[in-house]
């Protein structure tokens, strides 16, 4: 008796994993891949998370700003160009303020920016609704800046960005505070001065 017939008819009845499993497996398997180019080990899901998992790895700097470190900087004397008494309000309602650089030292911190410290940060911003600040940054200064806000009133400003003359770099900047939406895009504007400052402080 020859076993084929009975064969093919068993094979064409619809197996136990649907269509609908298998785009389900295809999504997750995407879903895997994307974490992975997030930046290594399990992507950070807050800011303060994010400095945490990075701040001790080989090519990072974590600098705390104080107000009186930015009086020293003279962001206050700044502020009659670049903003006016909007920037210097902005400082005054600074409560803390600190930026993670990163530029590669060695193979294996060059290997942290190729697995993606960018997509990694933003996505975690992405995830916790941070809106965009729409005024951006100082001329020439590769940041984007967003903010955590109620109406007028914004909590938290962060920014990403590079550092100038730096291959693969990565710059995090967090400032929380009580300020105006105005008085946030004009502190935006001198951040990537700020940085230059610091960031081999």
């Amino acid at each position: 008796m020859n076993p084929l017939p009975s064969f093919i008819a068993r094979s064409s009845r619809p197996l136990p994993f649907s269509w609908l499993g298998l785009r389900a497996l295809f999504v997750g398997l995407l879903l895997l891949g994307a974490c992975r180019a997030s930046g290594p080990g399990t992507p950070a899901h807050t800011v303060a998370a994010f400095f945490s998992k990075y701040e001790k790895q080989p090519g990072f700097h974590t600098t705390e700003w104080s107000a009186d470190l930015l009086q020293r900087l003279a962001l206050v004397r700044m502020a009659k160009l670049l903003g006016g008494s909007e920037l210097t309000n902005a400082i005054t309602g600074i409560r803390s303020a600190r930026v993670l650089t990163f530029a590669p030292t060695s193979s294996g911190a060059l290997n942290l920016s190729q697995q993606g410290l960018l997509s990694e940060a933003t996505g975690l911003l992405q995830a916790e609704k941070y809106t965009a600040l729409t005024a951006g940054s100082s001329a020439g200064a590769n940041y984007n800046s967003v903010i955590k806000a109620s109406g007028d009133k914004v909590s938290e400003l962060v920014a990403t960005g590079t550092l100038p003359n730096a291959a693969d770099s990565f710059v995090l900047v967090q400032v929380e505070g009580n300020f105006t939406r105005v008085q946030a895009e004009a502190l935006s504007k001198v951040l990537p001065e700020v940085v230059q400052q610091t960031a081999n402080k």
